[in-house]
């Protein structure tokens, strides 16, 4: 018995999960921003802006997880499609006054479905690299906020989180 189509694009009418067919798109321009921030101690941020920590540069080391984890998102969640990326940017600021770095990742390809899962795959791992690199120190920091910011391209065009 065929129940009605899921407005969840990943089950089919029978309630099963699928990857969805994405072979009759058309191949779009696409980009997808997100961002999140991890919370630390004080003295946890003075060791990452002085590049005194124990496991070496906390943050160079975060952007290069960020941009491999994006490249590898469709091993990390069951669903989602493999996809050429043309450029992942990573960016990593420092909060002092939120005792806090903030991670932005904008994902570009060309291709017949998004990159919010690489963008947002990025931000995650980006941020819990810092929170491995760092917690010989700082086992209480809360990575916070992960969210997507804006996506660009296909057929649904331009979207952008309300501030």
């Amino acid at each position: 018995m065929s129940s009605p189509a899921s407005p969840l694009t990943h089950f089919d009418v029978a309630g099963q999960a699928h990857m969805v067919d994405v072979g009759a798109k058309d191949d779009t321009q696409r980009v997808a921003r997100a961002a999140g921030r991890i919370v630390m101690q004080p003295e946890t941020l003075a060791l990452i802006q002085a590049g005194d920590a124990k496991k070496g540069d906390v943050i160079g080391i975060a952007r290069i997880a960020a941009i491999q984890a994006s490249k590898r998102t469709s091993e990390l969640i069951p669903l989602c499609h493999p996809i050429a990326l043309t450029r992942v940017a990573a960016e990593f600021r420092i909060d002092a006054a939120g005792n806090a770095v903030e991670c932005e990742v904008a994902a570009h390809t060309t291709g017949k479905t998004g990159v919010e899962m690489e963008a947002l795959t990025a931000v995650s791992v980006g941020l819990l690299t810092i929170y491995d690199m760092c917690k010989a120190v700082d086992r209480g920091m809360r990575i916070e906020n992960i969210r997507l910011l804006e996506k660009l391209g296909g057929k649904s065009g331009h979207w952008q989180a309300e501030s």
